[in-house]
Parts: structure tokens; sequence; C-alpha cells
């Protein structure tokens, strides 16, 4: 059995396994686990991956969870062109540095941002307090500002001038939250351009296909949301930021 892939491209973490896959020509087959059906907490599905989280590798009889953990393993198996993960020690440490940021803060905010504007009120049927959005809105524009100052700066892309797993980790997150945060943002909306390139359109566009069209989801099922409902509460509180979505569902 060769390299397998579970994945859930609605999780922006499978979008950056996905796409780095493609790019790079990894073979491996793609197990797809539907979370919005609770695919993930299936007892088949714990064999892969005890922690019940997508994305998830099976390469034989190894297995990998967490998406950085499973992006650097790809790059160093398949020996990715260096760009994407450098050698160069202090290059690889603003790689390392983005990923150990964006976790707890981008992820997080990105993640409510999906639930609270739409995944809550369209594909669940429930209200979130406007203050709740409000203030989850407010941290993502922070989280932005701080991506433009800190990590992007004056550069083509996140860690210099070539693009790099960083990227991918945040362009898929930016996606999650929705297109309309580059329309303030003319910096992030050019490198947004140029990751697109970088990648290809067309892979862009088929590894996004899914959470563009999140809207179109039809209700969730009064038995899924039962068991959705720890998950509701959290991101309908104001403390909605210490238990992100993302963390449920998919991993950093």
């Amino acid at each position: 059995m060769g390299l397998e892939l579970y994945l859930d491209l609605l999780s922006q973490s499978c979008r950056a396994v996905y796409i780095f896959a493609k790019k790079i020509g990894v073979p491996f087959e793609l197990r797809t686990v539907e979370l919005l059906k609770g695919q993930h907490c299936s007892d088949d599905f714990a064999q892969v991956n005890p922690l019940r989280k997508v994305p998830a590798l099976k390469d034989g009889d190894f297995t990998l969870a967490e998406s950085v953990a499973i992006l650097l393993y790809l790059s160093r198996k398949y020996e990715a062109p260096d760009h994407w993960y450098p050698q160069d020690l202090q290059a690889c440490a603003r790689v390392d540095e983005y990923l150990a940021w964006q976790h707890t803060t981008l992820r997080s905010s990105c993640s409510l941002v999906l639930w609270q504007k739409m995944m809550l009120p369209v594909f669940l049927g429930e209200r979130v307090p406007p203050e709740t959005l409000a203030s989850t809105l407010a941290e993502l524009d922070r989280c932005l500002q701080l991506l433009e100052i800190k990590f992007l700066k004056d550069d083509d892309f996140l860690a210099g001038p070539c693009i790099s797993v960083a990227d991918l980790v945040a362009i898929t997150e930016l996606m999650h939250a929705g297109c309309h945060v580059f329309k303030t943002r003319p910096k992030l909306a050019a490198w947004r351009q140029r990751v697109e390139a970088a990648v290809g359109e067309d892979l862009f566009q088929e590894a996004h296909e899914v959470v563009l069209k999140a809207k179109d989801l039809p209700p969730v099922d009064t038995a899924m949301k039962d068991k959705l409902k720890p998950l509701v509460q959290c991101c309908c509180s104001e403390e909605g930021r210490a238990c992100s979505p993302g963390w449920r569902l998919s991993s950093k």
C-alpha cells in the first residue's frame, strides 16, 4: 500500500497538505474524511489517528498526525525544492517562526470567523451574538496586522523571496476567513496573487472549492447538531478563541 492522506478540504490544514503534496508530485491515495458527518470520530479512523483529527498520513505501517509534521515529512521524504523548507539555518528558522506563531493566533481567528459568519447560522441554524462576532473580527484584524508587519514586511513571501510551506499554511487560513480579508489590505492581496501564481491557479482553486461553496451546504440533521452542540456553545461564547473549532476538527 502506498502513501495515504486522510483529508477533508473544508479544513484549512488539510488544504495546505493537499496543495503541497500535489505541487511537489507526491504519489498518494486520497482518503476523504468528512468532518461534518463526524467521520473523524469513527473507530476505523481512530486506528489511523487516535487524536481523531485530520489531516493524517499513513505510509505503510507508519502513521503521522499534525499538519506541520506531515508537511515536513513530505518535504524530506520527497526531497522538495529547497525553498519550501530551506536548509539554510536562518531561512529555515523564519519558516519555523511563522509555523510556531500561527496556530494560536491566525488559525483560531480564521476558524472562528468561518464558523460564526457562515457555518453556525447557515449550516447549524444557530444565531451568533453580534458582539461575539465583532470581537472575533477585531482579533482577526489584529492578527492580520501582525502578519503584515512581522512576517510579510516588504518581501514577496512570508519567509523571504521564495514561497515556502509557511505561505501555504497562511493562505489556507486566510481563505478560511473569506476573500473579504484581502479587500482592505492591498499588501496581503498582492501576496495572495503571488502565492496563487506559485502554486498554480487550477490547483489553488481545486483545493479551495469546498470552503468557497460552504454557504451552499444543506442544514445539518438533528443527530449531528446534537453531536456538535459543545462546539456550537464554544463558538458562540466570548471565550471562543480558547476552544477554536480548528482545534476540534483539524490539527495544527
